[in-house]
């Protein structure tokens, strides 16, 4: 046996109390005359007797009452039987809780699996108060036994916060991690940091099979979003735990109002979705939430987003005459514009979702370059040939310099033969819900074609001997659409067709593109949001606090780190940005948008690593680190910290002095009940 605190054995000077209390008590007897007194000195005698046997017994449980109290102070220990490295080199210990919001899983006895760590971890140093103890949830600085409890019963769940990292390793301190050791976070790798010196103990943690039903993903039909128009919103959701869920509800809000409500069941590890039907009501930015149902684990119940009805789709066309001009112009969904070729506006041009180059007899310099540019920012580009052999030149170098390759052009006739369009397939992405569900034998226009293209696009529409008459060609970050006829009553009869109107509409609304997506995740580390042009000149103006772009939840405000670059922002999103909900983008008091942030998905999946699993998983790879099984009652921790540190002995000692000071009050009490009995006894005797 070794005692902790050696110099608490001077407390044993107090055993000299009760012995100089003893001696006060004695007496020296008084003599009293009395007549025929043969018979009570006799039953003196054995009274004194009786009270001395007494007065030592007393005497002596108070002293050892005392030495044990003392034993309690010193904190005596049994040292372990075989000599290991954790408490060789150190008397400290780290510990790490994990409290990321999966612990909030229901064990066997009701509590969550934070309150069971939290009451695990606070046996670590209890029987050694000597070591020095290390929460590193709450910091870096290690201390005594009460501010390690101390800051164990003010862990709270976070949002990811509270998964351990793996980035604290300084220190050759014992680490102790308490976790649920969640696959979709924990791997083997987070210990390679610790190098092979220091000890490390896993104490994973279980909890009841439950099913854990959340939102995966959200998104729309269509980028383009009308308004008083039915919106398809395809809502995915997982069940990431481990039994089924059954009739589970979702409702869907937009701001205040509930727009549907719905029951899925899921089964354990699958994934369904489900296409609910929204509509918008203004130009307003609707602030969405998906809300379910799902109990024990609550945490990842709402999951946020933002619907953002578009705006008109800017269309610019570039010819001699206007073609599409009442076809765009007359409806409310465009802002159309017409610019005579050598006459163009390059700020309209730079700003155009979809530019339509129709007939134009000659591509100079600077259109060619301001095309290359536009669909270098995502701009979709329409191209309508011209017949005449003048513009083949300008129109082969366009095609290069967007990336199409060379052409082959038709030799001019004078009636050049016009041939007809085939049906367009319904399987065609391009044609989605133009058609209805019965199609009909129509008359197809019929065109001449003047070029061919040797690179390989995406054919929209076709003649019936398959040559292609609309194709779509990828370039830059948009897309080219080449017609191979123009638009001339001679060369085709396609600006007269019923197809004329959805197949420029639909060119029109493939080309708007919605630089906000409806909701990002906390943990992916930046977002990229266009500018408005004012927001763009006063960004560039200076860099005053005022131009700063902040991000505003409620009364919180953060200053990413954020780069301008042309007509776009970049923002770091900032480490104390772990709460889920709706950020407000602000630059000084101006609203720019509303973004909606959701937590990382893989916290929700709750399926983890077993004792067993994570002895399987480290092998002998990692000879420092060993897995202690978890439990309601800590017994297995408590036997691997009895083997690591020795079986500590004062609660033996303290239950000693309990037992020593009830020994003593029972000799008090009884002793007196005889003492009592034995003076009856002589004074009944000599009245007879």
């Amino acid at each position: 046996m070794q005692l902790t605190y050696p110099w608490f054995l001077l407390g044993l000077f107090a055993v000299a109390v009760p012995v100089v209390i003893h001696l006060l008590q004695l007496r020296r007897p008084q003599r009293v005359l009395f007549t025929n007194t043969a018979f009570i000195r006799e039953v003196e005698m054995v009274t004194v007797r009786h009270r001395q046997i007494q007065q030592w017994l007393i005497l002596l449980a108070r002293g050892l009452a005392i030495v044990a109290l003392v034993f309690v102070f010193c904190q005596p220990f049994i040292p372990a039987e075989k000599e290991t490295k954790l408490l060789a080199k150190s008397s400290a210990m780290d510990v790490w809780v994990d409290n990321s919001n999966s612990m909030q899983v229901r064990t066997i006895t009701g509590d969550n699996l934070l309150q069971e760590a939290t009451a695990q971890a606070g046996l670590l140093g209890r029987g050694n108060r000597s070591i020095s103890l290390r929460l590193l949830n709450v910091g870096k600085k290690a201390g005594s036994y009460a501010e390690y409890e101390n800051g164990l019963e003010k862990l709270k769940l976070e949002e990811g916060n509270g998964v351990f990292r793996g980035d604290i390793v300084d220190g050759n301190a014992p680490f102790y991690l308490f976790s649920d050791f969640q696959k979709s976070f924990f791997s083997a790798k987070l210990l390679d940091k610790f190098g092979s010196n220091r000890q490390v103990v896993l104490v994973p943690l279980k909890g009841k099979q439950t099913a854990n039903i959340y939102v995966d993903s959200v998104w729309l039909d269509d980028a383009f979003v009308r308004l008083h128009t039915n919106i398809g919103l395809h809502i995915r959701v997982r069940n990431g735990g481990q039994a089924d869920a059954v009739d589970c509800q979702i409702k869907v809000l937009l701001a205040t109002r509930q727009a549907v409500a719905f029951r899925v069941s899921v089964a354990a590890g699958k994934a369904m979705t489900t296409v609910a039907q929204v509509r918008l009501d203004n130009n307003a930015m609707v602030e969405g939430q998906v809300i379910l149902e799902d109990r024990p684990v609550t945490f990842d119940n709402t999951y946020y987003f933002t619907l953002q009805p578009a705006a008109a789709i800017r269309v610019l066309e570039i010819g001699d005459e206007p073609v599409t001009q009442q076809l765009y112009g007359n409806e409310p969904l465009f802002a159309y514009s017409f610019a005579k070729n050598g006459n163009v506006d390059f700020g309209l041009l730079k700003q155009a979702n979809l530019i339509l180059v129709s007939g134009v007899q000659r591509v100079d310099a600077g259109l060619r370059e301001a095309l290359v540019s536009a669909v270098g920012r995502g701009a979709s580009i329409v191209i309508v040939p011209s017949a005449a052999g003048s513009a083949r030149a300008s129109y082969d170098l366009l095609f290069k310099t967007l990336g199409l390759g060379t052409v082959q052009w038709e030799e001019n006739a004078p009636n050049p033969e016009l041939r007809e369009v085939d049906m367009p397939s319904t399987q065609e992405p391009f044609f989605r819900d133009v058609f209805g569900a019965q199609q009909r034998a129509v008359t197809m226009p019929r065109v001449a074609p003047v070029l061919r293209w040797s690179r390989t696009g995406t054919d929209i529409m076709r003649l019936r001997d398959g040559e292609s008459y609309l194709a779509s060609f990828a370039s830059g970050t948009g897309r080219v659409y080449v017609f191979s006829a123009p638009f001339a009553v001679a060369y085709s009869d396609f600006v007269e067709h019923a197809l004329f109107v959805p197949v420029m509409y639909r060119m029109a609304m493939l080309s708007y593109r919605n630089e906000q997506l409806p909701a990002y995740r906390l943990d992916q580390g930046a977002v990229t949001l266009k500018l408005p042009p004012a927001a763009n000149v006063a960004s560039t103006a200076g860099r005053s606090d005022e131009a700063a772009f902040r991000m505003v939840k409620d009364s919180l405000t953060l200053i990413p780190a954020q780069r301008v670059a042309g007509s776009e922002v970049h923002l770091a999103l900032p480490e104390a940005m772990n709460v889920p909900g709706f950020y407000q983008v602000r630059q000084g008091e101006r609203l720019l948008t509303t973004l909606a942030f959701n937590a990382n998905k893989r916290e929700s999946e709750l399926d983890a690593y077993s004792a067993d699993d994570l002895r399987q998983l480290l092998g002998s790879s990692h000879p420092n680190v060993r897995v202690v099984e978890g439990g309601a009652d800590g017994a297995g921790l408590a036997a691997d910290s009895a083997e690591q540190t020795g079986t500590p002995l004062w609660r033996y000692f303290l239950a000693a002095a309990l037992v020593f000071l009830l020994v003593e009050a029972l000799l008090v009490r009884f002793g007196r009940r005889s003492a009592a009995a034995g003076q009856g006894s002589a004074v009944g005797g000599v009245a007879v």
